[in-house]
């Protein structure tokens, strides 16, 4: 069986933002075992599993990000949106818009230490979309 549900995450700013409890408050009661895909409908965001418990962590990841992918790089072609979308768009190249992550027991199963982040690019990138689909 599959169930596929639209997820609303709201505004952000920039950076990387734990969304775990926000995207298992809006999932339907879950399988005792199967799959839940998650999927990013847009191109100047991301999607990533990583540390859930030091926000320092979440800091580092931007200064990281922004130093790989500065903006106002002079080369850039695409910047009629400003000077974080292209860069936004090379960053979500990187960390990807999808993952797939095991349930069992009712649960995600997550590590201890793991998190769901949305990856924020754009200075003002707005609400998120993204499509659930839970495979049981």
């Amino acid at each position: 069986m599959i169930l596929q549900k639209e997820i609303q995450l709201p505004p952000y700013p920039r950076g990387f933002h734990l969304v775990t409890e926000k995207i298992v408050a809006a999932l339907p009661p879950l399988p005792e075992t199967g799959l839940l895909h998650l999927f990013l409908l847009h191109t100047s965001a991301g999607l990533a599993i990583n540390e859930n418990c030091d926000p320092d962590v979440r800091l580092d990841f931007e200064s990281i990000f922004n130093k790989i992918v500065p903006e106002n790089l002079p080369f850039l072609r695409h910047t009629a949106e400003g000077p974080d979308d292209m860069p936004a768009h090379i960053k979500a190249a990187l960390t990807g818009n999808s993952l797939t992550i095991p349930i069992s027991g009712g649960r995600l199963r997550l590590g201890t230490w793991q998190g769901i982040y949305l990856c924020e690019f754009r200075n003002r990138g707005g609400g998120r979309k993204m499509t659930a689909t839970i495979y049981y």
